[in-house]
């Protein structure tokens, strides 16, 4: 069960596997996407697809007395669930002979819920991981099969992240069921409640930049935010083209070095105009945006952002 890139990959490292046998796929149903609308599968139910898996049903409601009935006739040993979207009850945790098993993108007990991986990035975290639990009725709760670290550099943005743990994620996912299905797995480890975390769903409201903080939470937040929902910021009313919203996704940032004069400016004022890009205070000090993304327009260098553009360093401010 899954429907994200990251659930894909999981679904790939699974039928790498002669041992595991997929008898079928359960994906979110088709959704509206790109310009036109137009129906468009998940990308897990595409990757399944591909594969020539020809058992693959997209239900609204997974715990829905069809959906079970067809999940039932598959009669599964196990359901390994990977960023599927919907809340599996107990009737459907109980079904498979060895219930249901989770990848989980973060060490757990830190960060249950829905966006993990941002939250280990805006909290500065060094180290990360992907944990593969047992499933229950609570969030991301249940007792620890399989724990896999990973790195993380001072660069990572979120979609970088992601990637590599979906990887890692993957190995240790078929890793488990291997050692499950042969009852050669360890014994599960309980989680430490008093050493939760929570993280909310994310929206994309959440990327808008605040200027009044510091440099380092607003570093932190365009590289987590990467690519979606993505770190945004308006242009001065007076450069903005007629019919648009002057939006601008910074998709890149650094330090800059602070200069005595600037400590007087409002945050969002643009300080220099570098030929790596604009350098911009925040709270405490300045960010120079190396790369961003104007309001229809492609990825650019902060240098190319600023040919198009003439910002009057000291009089100009990004907006909110």
């Amino acid at each position: 069960m899954g429907s994200s890139a990251a659930s894909a990959e999981c679904l790939h490292a699974i039928l790498r596997e002669d041992a595991l046998d997929v008898v079928g796929v359960v994906t979110q149903p088709d959704r509206p996407a790109g310009r036109g609308k137009a129906l468009t599968p998940c990308p897990c139910a595409q990757f399944a697809a591909s594969c020539g898996i020809a058992e693959i049903i997209k239900p609204e409601n997974v715990n829905g007395e069809a959906a079970m009935e067809r999940i039932r006739a598959w009669r599964p040993d196990v359901i390994a669930v990977v960023a599927y979207g919907q809340i599996l009850k107990k009737p459907l945790l109980e079904m498979p002979l060895f219930g249901c098993v989770n990848c989980h993108f973060s060490l757990l007990p830190k960060y249950r819920g829905a966006a993990p991986v941002i939250a280990t990035l805006l909290a500065g975290d060094r180290m990360t991981g992907v944990t593969v639990m047992r499933m229950g009725e609570g969030l991301d709760d249940g007792p620890i099969m399989m724990q896999s670290y990973e790195p993380i550099y001072p660069d990572t943005t979120g979609g970088m992240l992601m990637q590599d743990l979906s990887v890692a994620g993957g190995v240790a996912l078929a890793k488990a069921l291997k050692l499950l299905s042969s009852n050669a797995l360890p014994p599960e480890v309980p989680q430490d409640e008093d050493s939760a975390t929570y993280v909310k769903k994310l929206r994309k409201s959440d990327g808008l930049i605040d200027w009044n903080l510091p440099a380092l939470e607003i570093e932190r937040r365009i590289r987590a935010y990467c690519p979606w929902p993505g770190c945004y910021t308006f242009l001065p009313a007076r450069l903005r083209k007629k019919g648009t919203s002057g939006r601008v996704t910074v998709t890149r940032a650094r330090f800059a070095k602070p200069e005595a004069e600037w400590k007087a400016c409002a945050p969002g004022t643009v300080l220099r105009l570098d030929r790596a890009g604009p350098v911009v205070k925040c709270l405490d000090t300045a960010l120079l945006l190396s790369e961003l993304k104007p309001e229809g327009g492609k990825v650019m260098d902060g240098g190319a952002f600023l040919r198009g553009r003439q910002l009057l360093p000291f009089g100009d401010r990004f907006e909110q």
